[in-house]
């Protein structure tokens, strides 16, 4: 592979015209597809196999037309102190604003409160609902201003107005802190170069990469069914991958520079090296995201296949266009040790004949090499306290009720559960298919009647039957808060149940709707971890075996992933469950983790801990294979790698920290999972478990079963094989 990456190398470096052409015309070419695409809803959210979704199905079928994946708007009105909604002067307004949102021309139907006896018992807070015909992301934004129009009008007549609901759902932003996060990139560059040139190079070729991964993504949004959030993830991973991709081959470019090879060369056996360990790296980050859709969730699986696609896209433009652009840059680009005019000139011959003094990384390898036991417990008693709070772990799916207290849409949560009790936000759709059943109407009584005998249990409102008759719907209202662990357990409680009236009546009981929706999510997540955690580390096993031909070292990179991913989430539970730090992360409301966080960080920080592992150890790797001891090998990884990674994993987090700063939860808590998780697998595990752990096997760490050795292909990552051929050369010329 060095070989064949290597002629990639400098022939995109001599034929830079070419190559950045393509580039460029990609970019247009993507640019241009999504400027007329139309713009991404929200998509669809479907659990294929869970009974919640066969329910909801049964519901399109059997009653036709009622919009059931349309936005809905709850206006919530609360009395002034010392009034009721029943006085006529309240009702009044009530009805003239009913009648104003029924005008619009995406509303459905809106219902009135004092038909429909949605007034709480004390008579101080009512509510009219509002179904649309599209989704909140679809709605027009002239039926948003109608609705918050409408409210602004009942409050001018004395009455406290707030709206829930997914009506007012907009496209998420992630403000000001993502142009921070790849400002700080920008800063961490020019020091690690000492050039603005070189430290340029990444930051273009990661914005032309992404540029390309999410235009494509925004042109084909609305054909594939993309979510808002799609884009923005592949953005964050894209971005942070493509910079680092980009760093690891100039970092090689200018080291091969300082041993004295011509520009051409020095962009070949940059690509032919560094390129190798970036085509692995990027191999287990596509493999991690790829395999979330054995989770079978269509949102998440299209999450994954669009960010692995962007990373795909980051590898091909660092094999490629990063050596195009060096050769733009010609001299520009100072070998490594060469300081540019930026922070200093060039070192002075008398300086040049002093010893050179071992860097950073050196001096802290050497002291892994003597103290590795001390190294090796203290980086695991430490990740194993962060990862305590994970043992606390709840998880959820966020509604109105996690919204900041600042929004209407939680202030319209909270005065429904101040009026109608806390389950009245999350109630229960409960489905009865009686097809098959000789007398509808006597299953559905019973079914109403066998809920109203279990705990938890406030309301059964009477079965709603469809036109034929041989389907209806029973909504029930817990007396919990739809996130707890009693209306989960209400809802196995129901579906308990059905067994016992399928045998008597041959209907079929079926609870949907958005809560017993979250729950199944949950369910479905929890129950594909294990087998997710096993497809994916174990092809990632096989693929590191191959890259570093040995059993332990691929085997130390998978447990020390694992380390900093508990210790990552035990972070995530203690500020955005527990409310440690949620001021300065600007949590506004604290509450269970997002379903999909664990599995998702999984996916997403295995991949980007192999980014680290096999650049550092690829150096410990290709040292060793060179015929230096273990030890030392270790200490030599680290004299060439340790700026680079260290760099690279800053520069990681301050991407991933920028969307620290979205206006959607979901992102905000994987921006901050996903840094800490750098972090702590970037300098905790990979700087300090790592050497401790190579220094105290010792050769032992690049053992290799012999029948297994000679099975493996040769992909001759540390570039054996451009040193043989360079040695070739040699020789030839000596006897010419």
């Amino acid at each position: 592979m060095a070989t064949f990456l290597y002629k990639i190398g400098r022939i995109s470096f001599r034929r830079r015209h070419f190559v950045a052409l393509i580039w460029v015309a990609l970019l247009t070419l993507a640019g241009v597809g999504a400027a007329g695409a139309p713009a991404a809803g929200n998509s669809s959210f479907s659990i294929p196999g869970t009974e919640a979704q066969k329910a909801f199905d049964l519901l399109e079928q059997r009653f036709p037309g009622t919009s059931a994946d349309g936005a809905t708007a709850r206006v919530v009105f609360k009395a002034p102190s010392g009034e009721k909604m029943t006085d006529p002067g309240n009702k009044a307004t009530v009805q003239e604003t009913v009648k104003e949102l029924a005008d619009g021309s995406e509303v459905v139907r809106v219902t009135d409160p004092y038909q429909a006896k949605a007034v709480s018992k004390d008579g101080t807070v009512a509510y009219a609902q509002v179904s649309y015909k599209v989704s909140g992301m679809e709605l027009e934004d002239s039926s948003r201003d109608a609705l918050e129009d409408s409210a602004q009008d009942a409050r001018k007549a004395g009455l406290t107005v707030e709206i829930g609901g997914d009506a007012l759902q907009t496209v998420p932003h992630t403000g000001t802190t993502e142009i921070i996060g790849i400002a700080v990139a920008a800063v961490v560059l020019v020091i690690t170069f000492g050039s603005l040139i070189a430290a340029g190079l990444p930051l273009l070729t990661a914005l032309i990469g992404v540029g390309i991964g999410v235009s494509s993504i925004t042109a084909l949004a609305s054909a594939l069914d993309l979510g808002s959030t799609t884009s923005t993830l592949a953005m964050m991973i894209g971005l942070a991958v493509g910079i680092d991709y980009a760093l690891f081959i100039v970092s090689r470019y200018r080291a091969e520079l300082a041993e004295g090879r011509d520009r051409e060369e020095a962009a070949g056996r940059a690509v032919g090296t560094a390129g190798s360990a970036v085509v692995f790296a990027g191999l287990t980050v596509v493999i991690a995201l790829v395999g979330l859709s054995v989770v079978n969730i269509p949102m998440l699986t299209k999450m994954g296949v669009a960010a692995a696609g962007t990373v795909a896209i980051a590898v091909l433009i660092a094999l490629t266009m990063v050596p195009a652009l060096l050769g733009y840059a010609s001299r520009k680009v100072k070998p490594a040790g060469e300081k540019g005019k930026l922070l200093g000139r060039a070192k002075k011959q008398e300086d040049q004949d002093k010893p050179v003094k071992p860097n950073l990384g050196t001096r802290w390898a050497s002291f892994v090499v003597r103290r590795p036991v001390a190294v090796l417990l203290l980086g695991v008693v430490g990740l194993g306290a962060a990862a305590v709070p994970a043992g606390s772990l709840e998880l959820g799916l966020p509604d109105d009720g996690s919204q900041p207290t600042s929004t209407t849409q939680r202030r319209a949560y909270d005065l429904l559960s101040e009026g109608f009790g806390p389950g009245f936000n999350g109630p229960l759709m409960v489905v009865v298919d009686a097809k098959d059943s000789d007398d509808p109407k006597a299953a559905f009584t019973a079914v109403g009647d066998e809920i109203k005998g279990l705990e938890d249990v406030v309301t059964v409102t009477p079965p709603a039957p469809n036109k034929a008759g041989d389907t209806a719907t029973i909504t029930v209202i817990p007396d919990s808060k739809p996130s707890s662990v009693a209306t989960e357990d209400l809802v196995h409680s129901i579906r308990g149940k059905g067994a016992g009236i399928k045998a008597d009546s041959d209907a079929n009981v079926l609870v949907t709707g958005q809560t017993a929706m979250n729950i199944d999510v949950s369910g479905k997540l929890n129950d594909a971890l294990i087998p997710y955690l096993v497809l994916v580390v174990g092809l990632a096993f096989l693929l590191l075996i191959v890259v570093f031909r040995s059993i332990l070292v691929p085997l130390k990179a998978a447990l020390g992933f694992l380390l900093s991913v508990m210790a990552a989430l035990g972070a995530v539970v203690a500020v955005f469950q527990w409310g440690w730090l949620a001021g300065l992360m600007g949590v506004e409301q604290t509450g269970p983790v997002m379903s999909m966080m664990p599995i998702f960080m999984v996916g997403v920080v295995f991949g980007l801990a192999m980014d680290y592992e096999v650049f550092l150890v690829t150096r410990m790797r290709e040292a060793y294979v060179h015929g230096e001891k273990a030890g030392q090998a270790v200490v030599t990884g680290f004299r060439h790698g340790a700026r680079v990674v260290t760099a690279a994993a800053v520069i990681m987090m301050a991407v991933f920290a920028g969307f620290i700063g979205s206006s959607e939860s979901m992102v905000k808590m994987i921006g901050f999972g996903l840094a800490i998780a750098v972090f702590f697998d970037a300098f905790v595990v990979r700087m300090a478990i790592v050497p401790a752990v190579l220094a105290l096997l010792g050769r032992k760490a690049w053992w290799l079963p012999k029948w297994l050795d000679r099975a493996l292909p040769n992909v001759d990552v540390e570039g054996e094989g451009l040193r043989s051929a360079s040695g070739d050369q040699d020789k030839e010329l000596v006897r010419a």
